[in-house]
């Protein structure tokens, strides 16, 4: 039986440059971590494993074009569809109401 690599599974592979420059915290990075925090402090999640199976799980164009707490939203999203806390059009809904707020602040 074959092993399926997936875009994570880089050890030991010449990957480029790792930029460790600091950077600032985005609002909406401290509030992902706020939502995985109360989504396992609920029971909506068991652990960070299984975030990490949902980090698993994007497409190697996913893995490579999103930041860190992008892969942890886009992880979040999936887990709790996949546990069937929110359906994939409440998700939806909620994302296009959140868009259209913005649009309607010129935030966005």
């Amino acid at each position: 039986m074959s092993k399926s690599w997936g875009p994570h599974d880089i050890g030991g592979q010449e990957g480029g440059p790792i930029d460790l420059s600091e950077h600032d915290t985005a609002h909406w990075e401290w509030q992902i971590d706020a939502m995985v925090r109360l989504s396992l402090s609920k029971g909506l999640i068991s652990d960070f494993a299984e975030l990490r199976d949902g980090i698993e799980h994007l497409t190697q164009e996913d893995y490579d074009s999103c930041t860190y707490y992008e892969r942890w939203a886009k992880s979040l999203a999936y887990t709790l569809v996949s546990r069937g806390v929110v359906s994939e059009q409440q998700l939806a809904d909620k994302i296009d109401a959140v868009r259209a707020r913005q649009e309607a602040q010129g935030l966005a």
